[in-house]
């Protein structure tokens, strides 16, 4: 259970909009907020909302984006848990507002190194509980599980990624080396996707929260890249690298797991310091074009909530 300042800072800031703040309100009510405190945020939230429009017109609110998150997050986990369990999510973590969707594809990998099955299950467990405690956070206003396509996607993907040719199948669950090869896909989409929504986050809390799940997504990224590594499978990396940054915009910030001839596991710039993506760009790599839509690839019906355009690959992956 949050704390009250927890629960404060999210119905002052974490709204899509009034109504929505009101029923963050009328949430906070029944989880123990207290009465008192109900009433004093409901007297200053219409001051939040004016200081909202003045102050950031343009910018999407704390809940926007971590919906958009939350989105990325349903994928992830139903990714690891069909891969560790053969099922997914349960339903009492996939509705909300917007249309729920369905899952096509996906079944238990047939896992021969002990080691990579815990790393599976380990990661399933982190990318459920990332589920869990978003959707907590945002309360009635989080968003439901859209419409995932994971066989077919991945398919897609392999053939522009040319690891397979036009035709053929590429099952991610297959063996252990396909579903690594699938892991690197998303996982550091994640890491760049929290990056580069970081700046955006007003809430203090919501941003150390953020904070807290992009450390675990770079965690995730930097043991599939250098398991993939052990493995001596970087020369696929290649090619799904290359695809991303094809499809995310114009810039050449992706790297693969060898650069320049040498290990690469940890993908920064100059600096040090990794990089991030808009959420256009990052909707042009789950949807797998770069051409300005809402919808396609591992979501054939789009995200849900009211950040779902992607972007446009000639324009540096921006709205």
């Amino acid at each position: 259970m949050f704390d009250q300042k927890f629960i404060t800072a999210a119905i002052n800031r974490s709204a899509e909009n009034p109504t929505d703040r009101r029923n963050f309100l009328r949430a906070a009510r029944l989880t123990g907020l207290g009465v008192g405190a109900a009433a004093l945020v409901a007297g200053t939230a219409g001051m939040a909302d004016a200081a909202d429009a003045t102050t950031n017109a343009t910018a999407p609110s704390d809940a926007a984006i971590l919906n958009f998150a939350l989105n990325l997050e349903y994928l992830e986990a139903e990714f690891y848990l069909r891969a560790t369990t053969g099922q997914g999510l349960p339903d009492n973590l996939t509705g909300g507002t917007g249309r729920r969707g369905g899952v096509s594809g996906g079944h238990e990998v047939p896992f021969k190194t002990p080691a990579i099955r815990q790393i599976a299950q380990e990661i399933a467990a982190d990318e459920k509980a990332h589920v869990a405690f978003l959707r907590s956070a945002l309360g009635r206003v989080a968003v439901s599980r859209p419409a995932i396509n994971i066989d077919a996607s991945f398919t897609a993907a392999a053939v522009a990624a040319g690891l397979i040719k036009q035709g053929q199948k590429f099952d991610v669950y297959a063996n252990e080396q396909n579903f690594l090869l699938g892991a690197f896909v998303f996982e550091d989409v994640g890491v760049t996707a929290y990056k580069g929504a970081a700046p955006l986050i007003n809430s203090k809390t919501y941003l150390d929260a953020a904070a807290g799940i992009l450390a675990v997504e770079a965690y995730h990224a930097a043991i599939i890249r250098t398991t993939l590594y052990g493995l001596g499978l970087a020369a696929p990396t290649v090619n799904i690298s290359d695809l991303r940054d094809l499809v995310d915009g114009r810039s050449d910030d992706d790297q693969p797991i060898i650069l320049n001839g040498v290990s690469n596991l940890v993908p920064t710039d100059a600096n040090g310091i990794a990089y991030g993506r808009t959420t256009a760009a990052v909707l042009n790599i789950v949807y797998l074009t770069g051409h300005r839509v809402r919808s396609g690839g591992f979501f054939p019906n789009g995200v849900n909530g009211s950040i779902n355009l992607s972007g446009d690959n000639d324009r540096d992956g921006d709205d």
